[in-house]
């Protein structure tokens, strides 16, 4: 049987099911990461289980979310996340070390192994070489636990790059081409698996900018072969003895195939509010900029910073225009302070932000109001800087650079030749914020702040299921909408009760409220809700509010796990035209639910408009018992009994 590269590993940790399209299948994973916006969560998870020592070959977990530490909250969740890491074999990426997938990426992907996260942009280890996905903290949790991870076997797309990039085009263009072409729920339950002649320009760094964003498509995730290149990379990171080979069968079957033309493409621009709103960038020039910012997980490697360096080195950025530069990692950081590039970029006028997410997640660098922020990152959700009003749009390093210069959107074709800048034959090694877990046998203390609150936890399900509609929200709500994810907020990561009151806000202010005053209820949704972010409070909030069930048109992959893993039922409309006959405060009632939960449909009583509807629930049968517990947590407590 000829395979491709993702068919190659999933075979290789194969624990149950077949390499059968469609079909579920459990796969055993060599690598966790968190980071602390969803870690200290997943790790009161992992202490529930009572499992003493993680099971992985490897797992990390980072700190470069919640960085501003205006109170003592995040300083706290930090210190828990340091001890319980201690404590049960996990190594700890300090603050100030790096965002997790750039430093992962540098200092601890293999190429060939399973890596599992809590963050939606962990396929940026596909970009090595690893089947890298992103989850739930519950998952990741039971993964750590030497428990399988399940997902649908996906179909996989075959992106054939030929020829090569011009100057002023760059992996960031090829990621928004995709994007053009699927859109943001065109990618679900499916792997991009990159190839071509194409990929041979292309470093590690530019292939796991693609992999990165690759999220955005709702993809499972993406990936690249094991090449020269990769060799190369691990090699200048001192780590050649991980590399392996991994290439694609000849004649390896594809369930779909396109082809893009490097040498034919041109820069690309995301309109907001969306990382799918793909326009050439030509159409957008002469837009005036407030605000640049150039980083985050997408585009903060050493290659990227130093063609930023390279473009700004002698100039000054314009006078409308705020510069931010937030590197992905220390060694990033360090290198450019040792070779004179950090320097440059002082000089110009951008102002150097500590390595971690920052302006990604509305940590800080909010636009103007009315402002037009231009930003290297991969999402562009509307009030996800921190300003609602703000207009974003995401584009490449080089177009970044260039209009920070001139003060407007431009084309970087013009203004620069090719940068021309090489991968180094060896990266600067320093580690020494990367800290050890401790022996097997350990009196670890475990620190615990006092704003940690017990996580929510579901009932088995009972009879029946009756509730009021407290909301009805349209297509392509993001986890950002469920459960925003600010400056403000962040904090608050590990209370879901502070956090419930947020819950659904920016569609409607007044739900917290009325959640609390009908008892809960359910939530009605448009296509691919709870898109984005893998937060798994986008679940837990709703939980807490006693929210019963999500009827939607479908559902984004990682949200209706995180549904599921806390036993709130993903209900999908069989008739769309039925989501318009239900309102706001409709009184719905699913009778006889333990039984109708073993079906594929459910019939549920509109007992205001008094009619009837059949619901669609596509859950495997461990999901199921999962349902029917009241969640995974429940059910793995019951099968320990």
């Amino acid at each position: 049987m000829n395979l491709t590269v993702a068919e190659k590993i999933i075979k290789d940790h194969l624990k149950i099911g077949e390499l059968k399209t469609g079909k579920e299948i459990g796969l055993k994973i060599d690598q966790t990461l968190t980071q602390d916006s969803t870690g200290t969560m997943a790790y009161l998870q992992f202490e529930a289980m009572g499992v003493d020592r993680v099971k992985t070959k490897k797992s990390v977990a980072y700190i470069d979310h919640n960085m501003l530490q205006a109170g003592p909250e995040n300083a706290d969740d930090h210190l828990y996340i340091q001890t319980v890491a201690k404590k049960h074999g996990i190594y700890f990426s300090k603050p100030g070390n790096g965002i997790c997938h750039q430093v992962h990426l540098e200092r601890f992907g293999v190429p060939g192994q399973t890596l599992l996260g809590s963050d939606s942009h962990t396929p940026t280890g596909g970009g090595i070489g690893m089947l890298a996905i992103g989850a739930g903290g519950l998952d990741v949790a039971v993964a750590m636990a030497g428990g399988e991870y399940f997902i649908t076997m996906p179909e996989i797309v075959k992106v054939e790059l030929r020829g090569k990039l011009k100057a002023g085009v760059s992996a960031k263009d090829i990621i928004l081409e995709v994007l053009r072409r699927y859109k943001v729920k065109g990618g679900i339950n499916k792997i991009f698996e990159y190839c071509g002649e194409g990929i041979k320009y292309l470093t590690v760094p530019e292939r796991a900018t693609i992999t990165n964003m690759g999220a955005e498509l709702g993809a499972t995730t993406s990936i690249f072969p094991s090449d020269e290149n990769t060799y190369e990379f691990l090699k200048a990171q001192g780590r050649e003895e991980d590399f392996r080979e991994i290439v694609a069968d000849k004649g390896a079957y594809y369930n779909e195939e396109i082809i893009i033309d490097l040498d034919k493409l041109e820069p690309l621009i995301a309109c907001p509010h969306s990382p799918d709103n793909v326009v050439p960038l030509s159409s957008m020039e002469n837009i005036k900029v407030n605000q640049v910012a150039i980083g985050s997980c997408t585009n903060s490697s050493y290659m990227d910073l130093m063609k930023v360096a390279e473009i700004l080195d002698g100039k000054t950025i314009a006078e409308n225009v705020s510069l931010v530069i937030s590197p992905g990692s220390k060694q990033v950081l360090n290198m450019l302070a040792n070779n004179g590039a950090l320097g440059k970029l002082i000089a110009a006028g951008a102002r150097i932000l500590e390595c971690g997410c920052g302006p990604c997640i509305g940590m800080g660098q909010a636009p103007n109001t009315d402002g037009i922020s231009l930003r290297t990152f991969n999402r562009n959700f509307k009030g996800r800087s921190g300003t609602v009003s703000a207009n974003v749009y995401l584009v490449s390093p080089e177009v970044a650079a260039v209009s920070a210069l001139t003060g407007y959107i431009t084309n970087p074709e013009g203004y620069i030749d090719d940068l021309n800048i090489d991968m180094p034959e060896k990266f600067n090694i320093n580690d020494n914020l990367i800290l050890e877990p401790a022996e097997v046998d350990n009196d670890i203390e475990i620190l615990r702040g006092p704003n940690i609150k017990p996580f929510p936890k579901n009932n088995p399900l009972g009879k029946e299921i009756v509730g009021k509609v407290l909301i009805k929200v349209e297509d392509n709500i993001t986890t950002d909408h469920i459960m925003p994810s600010n400056a403000k907020l962040l904090p608050y990561r590990s209370n879901i009760p502070y956090l419930a009151d947020h819950c659904l806000t920016p569609c409607d202010p007044e739900f917290p409220k009325r959640a609390k005053e009908y008892g809960g209820g359910i939530i009605l949704g448009g296509h691919n809700y709870g898109q984005g972010s893998s937060r798994e409070h986008a679940a837990l909030a709703p939980l807490y509010l006693g929210i019963k069930a999500v009827i939607a048109k479908s559902f984004a992959r990682i949200h209706k796990q995180n549904l599921i893993n806390n036993g709130i039922l993903p209900l999908v409309f069989q008739n769309e035209k039925e989501y318009e006959d239900v309102d706001v405060l409709d009184e719905l009632i699913i009778e006889n639910i333990l039984e109708q939960i073993n079906g594929d449909t459910i019939t549920i009583k509109n007992k205001t408009k008094g009619k009837e509807y059949k619901l669609l629930l596509e859950v495997e049968e461990r999901q199921r018992e999962m349902l029917e517990a009241g969640g995974l947590l429940n059910l793995i407590k019951a099968k320990n009994r």
